[in-house]
């Protein structure tokens, strides 16, 4: 009987880099008051944003994510041909074919690396990393390039007073490679489809094909139950990530959920009952909502204003549109 070979498993998988690019354009609450029939003071109490980051229209979602990969990368410490699998985690590359993640891999140097993409909008980070983890340690992977890279200022209706005003433009990037020592928990996740209406495209591009009155497809949400949702069910998924862990409230250093709300994040932290020192990401203030590269962008801006650190203990959860979560605790390089 044939015999056949399998990948070696190794122990442990850790993050050995992040980087992170966000839009060029800083807009304020002022900037998008007027369509939304809003104003500076209802959009700063209700989410806590106060400008959001957009690029250009020069710029797509690739741009933004080879920045963010080009500077994890170096973080890491690896050479580019190291890398043996690309993970592209966005809802706004608007080609359905070639992937993002193979134009990634060749626009770094990683070819001829895996490349595929993954749409789980705002959880894609952390359902990339869960993913990166299996592949290192089932031993069919060394290095794996995680991106979550949105340009969202391409599905908004300024007029939308929903979800669009929240919407911001940015790539957040990490390299998941091999460890002397456990790096990444337990990937806790999961969808509730039943429920995926709740966060939503206006139509789709087979609508759009058959009815070009329709314009161009935008965002929606049904706000109130996003924001029950996740200030009151989303927590637990965390905790469930701590259990699987071993870890505890008091073992976490840093916390940085997805960039949703600052009213969400908040509750959260409150319901987990972290302790008063634990570091907790509110890059949405000044980045916005950026889908899928929420996590990362949030994490790159603590590591690099000095709030977090190398070896920190980081309870991380993506949540969103599906409705989809994954979450684990990390260990941040």
């Amino acid at each position: 009987m044939t015999v056949l070979k399998q990948a070696q498993p190794v122990a442990h998988s850790r993050i050995l880099g992040i980087g992170a690019e966000r839009g060029e354009l800083v807009v304020t609450n002022d900037d998008i008051a007027g369509p939304i029939d809003s104003s500076d003071e209802w959009i700063r109490q209700r989410t806590g944003i106060v400008t959001r980051r957009r690029a250009g229209a020069d710029r797509d979602v690739l741009d933004l994510a080879e920045v963010a990969s080009t500077k994890a990368i170096a973080a890491a410490g690896v050479a580019p041909d190291e890398i043996d699998a690309v993970i592209v985690s966005t809802v706004s590359h608007f080609v359905q074919t070639p992937s993002a993640a193979a134009i990634l891999a060749d626009r770094v140097g990683a070819n001829p690396a895996a490349a595929y993409d993954i749409s789980a909008a705002c959880a894609g980070y952390c359902y990339a990393i869960g993913q990166a983890d299996a592949l290192v340690r089932s031993g069919v992977a060394r290095n794996v390039l995680v991106v979550g890279a949105e340009k969202l200022s391409e599905l908004i209706d300024p007029t939308d007073r929903s979800i669009s005003f929240l919407l911001g433009d940015g790539a957040g990037a990490a390299v998941v490679g091999r460890s002397d020592t456990p790096g990444i928990g337990p990937t806790v996740w999961g969808s509730d489809g039943s429920r995926a209406a709740t966060i939503r495209q206006t139509h789709s591009w087979t609508d759009l094909r058959a009815d070009a009155s329709l314009g161009w497809p935008t965002l929606r949400q049904d706000g109130p139950t996003v924001f029950k949702w996740a200030s009151f069910q989303v927590g637990k998924f965390a905790q469930a990530a701590m259990d699987a862990a071993g870890v505890g409230p008091a073992d976490i250093d840093v916390f940085a959920p997805h960039q949703a709300n600052m009213r969400i994040i908040d509750q959260m932290a409150k319901q987990l009952k972290l302790p008063q020192d634990v570091v907790i990401a509110r890059d949405i203030a000044e980045t916005g909502n950026t889908s899928a590269a929420s996590v990362p962008l949030a994490l790159d801006r603590l590591l690099a204003e000095g709030q977090a650190k190398s070896g920190d203990v980081a309870l991380q959860i993506g949540f969103g549109a599906g409705l989809v979560y994954a979450a684990q605790v990390v260990v941040l390089p």
